[in-house]
């Protein structure tokens, strides 16, 4: 059974096409536990950008990992956002304040579209965080909940901590090679399963991403505390490999949500 009259009517789905992550088969894979209609449309970034939204992004940068002030917009950086925006595929290195991006995409959503009974989830191929207060740094997310809610494709890969050795056999690999080891690589030296850039496990990874997005429209609950279940929001990676990849998909209670 699902949250059906209670949560969104509509959600949409953005595309990240220089990503691994399916937007159709993540919107499949919705449709299939929820009674509400899923849509899919092309890159947010893309569809409602506009001449200050270079400007915008310089200005949610992230400068120091231990300072809450954020942006810089020089000439150069506003360019680099640009370059960024018409050539995903050329950014990275990063990270931008999720909260700061989720007021300046809302503002971009259509008026007709923007209340709560229409939820809109970019996937993004930017690297979002939200800053701590209780240990005063940034930290990276897979997610922001709200509206807009933002999936960060990259955040993935990156907000979830790896194993320890995982960063060592990195560091060894880059002094002596001078880039990063190939995947299979750090799969047969590091123990422990986690998600690297472009994993093929990415869209299945993402799918219960995006439905906390859904779930916390429809019921206020921001995320699950058992390790087994897709609402679950894991620091470590091979957290998310158990939420995201292992059955069951669902703790007893949210079962009875979505079908699994």
């Amino acid at each position: 059974m699902s949250t059906t009259g209670t949560g969104p009517e509509t959600v949409t789905l953005y595309r990240a096409p220089t990503t691994e992550a399916d937007a159709d088969a993540i919107a499949g894979w919705l449709r299939e536990r929820i009674d509400t209609e899923v849509r899919v449309r092309d890159r947010f970034l893309s569809l409602y950008a506009d001449d200050s939204l270079p400007e915008d992004f310089a200005e949610t940068r992230v400068l120091d990992p231990y300072d809450p002030e954020t942006g810089n917009t020089m000439v150069g950086i506003v360019r680099y956002e640009e370059r960024a925006l018409e050539s995903p595929e050329r950014a990275g290195g990063v990270i931008y304040d999720g909260l700061q991006v989720q007021a300046s995409l809302g503002r971009r959503i259509p008026s007709a579209e923007s209340g709560l009974d229409h939820l809109h989830v970019p996937l993004l191929d930017r690297v979002i965080g939200t800053w701590g207060d209780h240990d005063g740094r940034w930290h990276k997310r897979v997610n922001v909940l709200g509206q807009p809610a933002l999936v960060s494709v990259p955040g993935l890969y990156e907000a979830p901590a790896k194993p320890e050795q995982y960063y060592k056999e990195q560091q060894k690999h880059a002094m002596l090679s001078g880039d990063s080891p190939p995947r299979e690589v750090l799969e047969n030296e590091v123990e422990g399963d986690f998600l690297v850039d472009d994993d093929p496990r990415t869209t299945d990874a993402l799918k219960g991403y995006v439905l906390q997005a859904y779930h916390y429209l429809a019921t206020g609950e921001a995320f699950c505390e058992e390790e087994h279940c897709r609402l679950h929001n894991p620091h470590r990676q091979p957290g998310v490999v158990e939420a995201q990849l292992r059955e069951p998909a669902f703790c007893a209670e949210h079962a009875e949500l979505y079908r699994p």
